[in-house]
C-alpha cells in the first residue's frame, strides 16, 4: 500500500522541518511548505491525504486560504496547529470547515492520535464513495467494469477509476502502480503505459484525454 501523503504549512521553519521529520519516522510521507501562498498551488499539483496548516501565514490571511482550500479540495482533510487559542478563532476555523484545531505547543503522539482518527473516517468514507461516472455522453460504471456497456479489464477499470476520482488533477504515478499492481518497478511502468494508451483510444469518443505530467503521473481532462 501507497504511504500516507501529509503536508505541513507553516511559517516557523524550525517546527516544520521537526514536524516532518517526525511524520517521516512514524512511515508517513511528509514535506513542508513555508509560504502559505504557495499552498494552493501545490495542493492542486499532487495528491496529499491530509494537510496540517497554521491559520497565522506571513501575507496570507490564514482563514481565507482555509476557505479557498475547502473551495477547491472539498474532501481533504484539514488540522489546525496554532497559537490562536481563542474561542472566535476556532469556531470561524471549524466553520470553514476544518477537521480538528490543534493548540501549539502540542504532544507529538498526540497529533498522530488525532491525523490517524481522521483517516481512519476518511478511509471508511472511501469505501461508499462514488463508483459510477458521467464521461460526456457515456457513463463508466466502476462496480462492473464497464464504459458505457463496453467491457473493461479489472486493471483498466481500477487505473480511470483512480483518475476519475480526481478529475483536473495530477495522480501521480508511482500512487497508481502501488494502488493497481501492488508494485512500482520498470516492468509494470511500462504495463501501465500499455493501458493508459487503451484507455486514452476509448475515452476519446467520451471527450475526454488522460494528459501525461512528464516525471509525475497523469491527468483525466475533458477535451
Amino acid at each position: 500500500m501507497p504511504k500516507t501523503r501529509i503536508i505541513v504549512c507553516d511559517a516557523d521553519l524550525s517546527l516544520a522541518t521537526v514536524l516532518t521529520d517526525y511524520l517521516v519516522s512514524r512511515g508517513y510521507e511528509a514535506e513542508y511548505l513555508e509560504d502559505g501562498k504557495q499552498l494552493l498551488p501545490t495542493l492542486s499539483s499532487a495528491h496529499y491525504d491530509l494537510l496540517l496548516l497554521d491559520i497565522q501565514q506571513e501575507g496570507v490571511n490564514g482563514f481565507q486560504l482555509l476557505k479557498d482550500i475547502r473551495r477547491e479540495h472539498a474532501l481533504m482533510p484539514v488540522i489546525i496547529l496554532t497559537a490562536k487559542t481563542d474561542r472566535e478563532a476556532q469556531l470561524r476555523a471549524f466553520q470553514l470547515g476544518c477537521d480538528d484545531y490543534q493548540f501549539k505547543p502540542f504532544t507529538m503522539d498526540i497529533l498522530i492520535c488525532r491525523i490517524e482518527a481522521i483517516l481512519r473516517r476518511v478511509r471508511a468514507q472511501e469505501e461508499n464513495r462514488q463508483r459510477v461516472f458521467t464521461l460526456g455522453d457515456k457513463v463508466f460504471d466502476s462496480v462492473h467494469q464497464t464504459l458505457d456497456g463496453q467491457h473493461l479489464s479489472g486493471r483498466q477499470s481500477d487505473v480511470l477509476l483512480l483518475l476519475c476520482r480526481r478529475p483536473d488533477t495530477v495522480v501521480e504515478r508511482h500512487f497508481i502502480l502501488s494502488e493497481v499492481w501492488h508494485e512500482d518497478n520498470a516492468f509494470t511502468a511500462r504495463s501501465l503505459s500499455v493501458y493508459i494508451n487503451a484507455l486514452r483510444t476509448l475515452l476519446a469518443p467520451c471527450g475526454y484525454r488522460i494528459l501525461a505530467v512528464r516525471n509525475r503521473g497523469y491527468k483525466l481532462v475533458q477535451s
